[in-house]
């Protein structure tokens, strides 16, 4: 592990004060990182000082009609020469100091995992409901997924998140590396393709990052048609392998642990988010069939429409 070097790779967009703390705690990991790539969307919203803070830093701006899910990721990975590339996103925050050991270390345990995403943690002011999710999309224990558990976790073999994600570099370009246009979901994108190849995505639930949104029912439905527009363009991943039956389990799970916690009076809310994001999903899913007005009223990213 010593030889390896990382990069670490962040779009950002209006970064505030979050930002210089996320770099502050980058620098401070027990693994060292080479550089930290920023892709920058909109020059006038960057702080120069930043720059002047922390030589580690090395950044490029681009244009808000410019950025692309999966090109902007795609041209910082070209950028890059390291060993491993880790993806964050700007609102994720190290939660200690062993995060890019650990992803590093999962990552290159077996030569044929080429991907391994961080567990992301509760913010001080995530929602009773929002916490349960957490916990449930990341487990306190480590796991590598092959193409052999499809069967058993079906769309979750595929699940990968750049809010923080470590990958091979020479597998990566090897199978040519995030899609070019995404509108969402790049991440699971690239995952689906390594576990089609044959290699394994490892979940490391020792490499933690805090990380978590309270979102509300309007926002899940625009994320969430995003999410189904994204799995519709790509059927040589998606097809076959549901998403449904994942979201049904945790609703119930859901519903169950608050029952448990006799907190019944959050159970309705939590339905009505749960069909917000299903309304979502199923309306992305057959986007071709809507009106344009109709897709920019849906969509959470109304510039990759401007074709």
């Amino acid at each position: 592990m010593e030889n390896i070097k990382v990069d670490v790779i962040i779009p950002a967009y209006h970064p505030g004060k979050e930002f210089s703390t996320l770099i502050e705690r980058l620098t401070k990991q027990t693994f060292p990182i080479h550089r930290i790539i920023v892709m920058n969307t909109e020059e006038t919203y960057w702080n120069k000082e930043l720059e002047e803070k922390f030589s580690i830093l090395e950044v490029h701006h681009l244009k808000k009609q410019e950025f692309d899910h999966g090109a902007t990721r795609a041209w910082a990975a070209e950028l890059s020469d390291a060993d491993v590339m880790v993806f964050m996103t700007q609102d994720a925050l190290p939660a200690d100091k062993s995060l890019i050991e650990n992803l590093v270390k999962a990552l290159t345990e077996d030569e044929k995992t080429g991907a391994a995403y961080a567990r992301q943690l509760p913010n001080e002011n995530c929602s009773f409901v929002d916490k349960y999710t957490r916990s449930f999309n990341y487990p306190d224990r480590s796991a590598v997924k092959t193409k052999d558990d499809l069967p058993v976790y079906g769309i979750k073999t595929f699940f990968c998140s750049n809010v923080c994600a470590a990958y091979k570099r020479d597998i990566y370009q090897k199978l040519g590396g995030f899609v070019r246009k995404a509108i969402f979901n790049e991440d699971m994108i690239y995952a689906g393709r390594l576990i089609q190849e044959g290699y394994a995505v490892a979940y490391a639930a020792d490499a933690k990052v805090i990380h978590s949104h309270n979102y509300s029912c309007m926002q899940q439905f625009h994320r969430n048609f995003d999410l189904g527009v994204s799995q519709a363009e790509h059927p040589e991943i998606f097809a076959g392998v549901p998403s449904e039956g994942e979201g049904i389990k945790l609703v119930k799970k859901t519903i169950n642990y608050l029952i448990q916690k006799r907190k019944i009076w959050l159970i309705p809310g939590v339905i009505l988010q749960s069909g917000c994001k299903y309304a979502g999903y199923l309306s992305g899913k057959n986007y071709r069939k809507l009106p344009r007005k109709m897709i920019l009223w849906c969509t959470m990213n109304r510039e990759y429409w401007n074709v």
